[in-house]
């Protein structure tokens, strides 16, 4: 979504609609019910943990004026598979909320019918039937689905000013009241104040932290909102401050004035959820309790729409990233809106609703994992200060990272059904992103840090690019290419020049220490110059190319970057595959002319055979292309004509979807059955600029070069880079895949060792 049009006026009532109204209403008397009048105590400390939140929510989002909310911090800062788990728990318990207020707008209204309904002389039973609550619920979701799917916002500022407005009657009047009464008396009705002690408080505290929840939607559509660096953290500490401001002197007023003799634990132990109507008619009479079912009917449906609105951005921020099925982050042409991540959104609400009806566990639930995931939040803004320069972490995300982790440990063993209900969504999750996501994902997150380097020093990377170094003639161009081919900021580089023990027959030694300094000297030259930071390492050996191996693997290198002429000249092969089958780390092999750009390369052909054992280098080295510009990229599959129609269409439906996960910006896809295979590769590598192949894995999964690629090189003269993934492929999910590759613009020639 490219158009930003929401203000801060704008901003602040959505995270006014979603926080103010439907959670104190619903939530107020299990509050009271569990720590009597201390429930003010409650809702207060709950407000210092979410302000402090909403602290590390403003680092994060003036940082990254992008939509996503605690998905895109997290994806910043972390791997991807845990940016997944974020945003999975996090759509979920917007999706929850949504179902909340939807099923809460429903119980509104049919208490309001009740009352209502024996004075008309209508009959009202059939209208409590838990079917009929479903479907107003389902009615209010699917009402706000379509006008979100219509238009890019909009719908829930007018729902949210008129609750605003009641609720500021309910105070005034409950302020009349006060002073129209005994002041002294009211005060005593606070007493005891807490009689269940602190356990009742940190109770209270667990059940009522989803009343304050909805300040991070704001930031979840950070990307919609104009100067959202200023705009974004303005707008939660308001819409904050307004909800703290209605909550604490109600919740004053209900537990004063509007308690009965009794006092207030009393009441809200007998009904909780009609306990703020209640208080109400007594210090307003029925108007009070009519005001606060209107103020129920308005807070339920825009805290509706704020979670559809914000829930369907997190879903559009994962489907971009393919976290979710791609098809989610389709917009609608016509109104620029996000439509299939709102329909998907509201869908999985419909479904909530049908499926649980009562929803008490998942509301615990929702509240456990919104305590989970602002606790990821302060852990990610603590991250991203300290990879970037600060030696040390700021206080206070470290103490609302506490507080929320606390808090949520007792909330889960308070409530464990809570746990439960975590878990389960969380296999869900689980099941989904390793059998049909993780791929799409991974290969979206490695061209995502080739378009963006600076996503290695946030997450914490420095990556190693070896470059072998032969010839002095060929260092500084060689260095000029390990400058591109690191990840600019936080990338390392190592020339590695190695000396043979007992030379060639044409070599003397001091010809060999000659070239050395030669080496040196070109590099230091060439670092001063183009302050490029490097390294340079000389060792000496009697094998060349065990002792490449023997360098990369010891220094943890993730890439090493091989500059080859001679690739088809016998005894070149056997000792590449020797070194590649030894070195722990990935392979990239650039067989071109000299002085060759690789930013001359306009025409791109990349051969593929439907598998994805190279994908997420493919996509880091086309990433890094569309950097700079956007190269005409053409998928090629070669397959033989023989090969039978099920595995054409098969092949066809793979190779389509993983040139759309790989490509970074215009590509084609191109499909060719012939006897021979090459030949249609040699034959559009001559209108090419450069091929790009993968190497063939042998039957232990070790990288070879292979036959197919030798008659490619043999047959062409086009710039060719092959590219190698490293043996252990645990490793590299784990690690994430060579960041050298990602960033190759000028790759150069290297001689033979």
């Amino acid at each position: 979504m490219s158009e930003r049009h929401m203000g801060l006026y704008g901003a602040t009532s959505l995270g006014v609609g979603a926080i103010v109204g439907g959670g104190i209403l619903a939530l107020a008397g299990v509050a009271f019910a569990t720590a009597g009048p201390a429930a003010i105590l409650a809702f207060a400390f709950n407000g210092g943990i979410a302000f402090l939140t909403a602290m590390s929510f403003a680092r994060l989002a003036r940082r990254f004026p992008e939509s996503g909310g605690i998905y895109t911090y997290a994806k910043k800062v972390l791997s991807i598979e845990v940016a997944f788990i974020v945003g999975w728990v996090v759509w979920f318990a917007s999706i929850v909320a949504g179902v909340l207020y939807a099923l809460g707008f429903a119980a509104f209204l049919v208490e309001g019918f009740a009352r209502l309904a024996p004075a008309l002389g209508l009959r009202w039973e059939w209208v409590g039937q838990g079917w009929v609550q479903i479907g107003l619920a389902i009615a209010a979701v699917g009402a706000y689905t379509l006008l979100l799917v219509q238009r890019t916002a909009g719908g829930g500022n007018a729902a949210t000013i008129g609750k605003v407005a009641v609720f500021a009657v309910l105070l005034v009047g409950g302020f009349i009241a006060w002073l129209a009464g005994s002041p002294g008396e009211a005060l005593q009705r606070l007493s005891p104040f807490a009689p269940e002690g602190s356990l009742g408080l940190l109770q209270a505290m667990g059940y009522t932290f989803i009343a304050l929840q909805g300040f991070d939607l704001i930031a979840a559509v950070g990307g919609e909102v104009r100067d959202s660096e200023r705009t974004v953290p303005r707008a939660m500490y308001l819409s904050l401050g307004i909800a703290l401001v209605i909550y604490i002197p109600l919740l004053i007023i209900v537990s004063t004035v509007g308690a009965p003799p009794d006092g207030i634990q009393a009441a809200a132990q007998a009904r909780p959820e009609g306990l703020v109507a209640e208080a109400a008619e007594r210090f307003m009479g029925p108007a009070g309790y009519w005001l606060v079912i209107g103020a129920g009917l308005l807070g339920m449906l825009s805290a509706l729409h704020a979670n559809v609105f914000g829930a369907s951005r997190v879903a559009f921020s994962m489907a971009r990233d393919r976290t979710l099925p791609h098809r989610v982050g389709e917009m609608r042409g016509r109104t620029g809106t996000p439509a299939m991540a709102v329909v998907a959104t509201g869908a999985m609400m419909m479904l909530i609703a049908i499926a649980v009806g009562n929803v008490a566990a998942a509301g615990a639930a929702s509240s456990l994992i919104f305590l989970i995931s602002f606790a990821m939040v302060h852990w990610a803004a603590m991250l991203a200060r300290m990879r970037s320069g600060h030696p040390r972490p700021a206080t206070l995300p470290v103490v609302g990272a506490a507080l929320c982790v606390g808090l949520a440990i007792f909330q889960a063993i308070a409530v464990p059904e809570a746990g439960r209900v975590v878990a389960v969504w969380l296999g869900l999750g689980a099941v989904l992103y390793l059998t049909l996501l993780a791929p799409g994902a991974r290969l979206a997150d490695a061209s995502a840090q080739a378009r963006d380097p600076d996503l290695a020093r946030l997450r914490g990377r420095s990556p190693l690019v070896v470059v072998p170094v032969a010839n002095p003639a060929s260092a500084a161009s060689l260095a000029d290419i390990a400058n591109t081919v690191r990840a600019p900021g936080v990338g390392r580089i190592l020339l590695l020049s190695v000396i043979p023990r007992e030379g060639r027959p044409a070599l003397s030694i001091d010809a060999a220490v000659r070239d050395a300094k030669d080496i040196l000297g070109e590099s230091v030259r060439h670092g001063i110059e183009d302050a490029v930071s490097q390294e340079t390492l000389f060792t000496i050996a009697s094998d060349v190319w065990s002792e490449i191996a023997r360098v990369a693997n010891s220094r943890t290198c993730e890439t090493v970057l091989m500059g080859l002429s001679r690739l088809t000249e016998p005894g070149v092969e056997s000792r590449l595959e020797g070194l590649i089958s030894r070195v722990d780390a990935d392979v990239v092999i650039v067989r071109a002319p000299l002085r060759w750009r690789i930013e001359k390369a306009r025409r791109i052909l990349v051969t593929v055979k439907g598998r994805r054992d190279h994908s997420e280098l493919r996509a880091r080295l086309l990433g890094s292309l569309s950097r700079s510009s956007e190269p005409a990229v053409t998928f090629l599959c070669a397959l033989p004509s023989d090969a039978s129609p099920d595995r054409r269409r098969r092949v066809e439906r793979t190779v389509r979807q993983l040139a759309r996960d790989e490509a970074a910006g215009p590509y084609g896809v191109e499909f060719e059955y012939a006897d021979d295979p090459v030949e249609p590769i040699v034959r559009m590598g001559e209108g090419s600029d450069l091929v790009v192949m993968g190497m063939e894995r042998r039957a232990r999964g070790e990288p070879a070069i292979g036959a197919f690629a030798l008659e490619v090189a043999r047959r062409t003269d086009v710039p060719l880079i092959l590219l190698g993934r490293r043996r252990h492929a645990g490793t590299l999910a784990a690690q994430g895949l060579a960041q050298a590759v990602s960033t190759i613009q000028r790759p150069g020639q290297r001689p033979e060792p």
